[in-house]
């Protein structure tokens, strides 16, 4: 009886629960914070060719 008592009070295993799902939340929260400044990068990046692939044209 005595044992079902230490684990119903024991609260070690919620805690840990608890850490596990901020963290959970915390990499979801950069994947997509990743995703939007990748996608950002590349039309940056895209940009900048079709900008020079221009010039090189009229110049070339």
């Amino acid at each position: 009886m005595t044992f079902i008592n230490k684990l119903l009070r024991d609260e070690q295993g919620a805690t840990a629960i608890e850490y596990g799902l901020i963290a959970a939340l915390i990499a979801v929260a950069a994947i997509v914070g990743m995703q939007a400044l990748g996608t950002q990068l590349g039309n940056t990046f895209n940009g900048v060719s079709t900008t020079l692939e221009n010039n090189q044209a009229q110049n070339g």
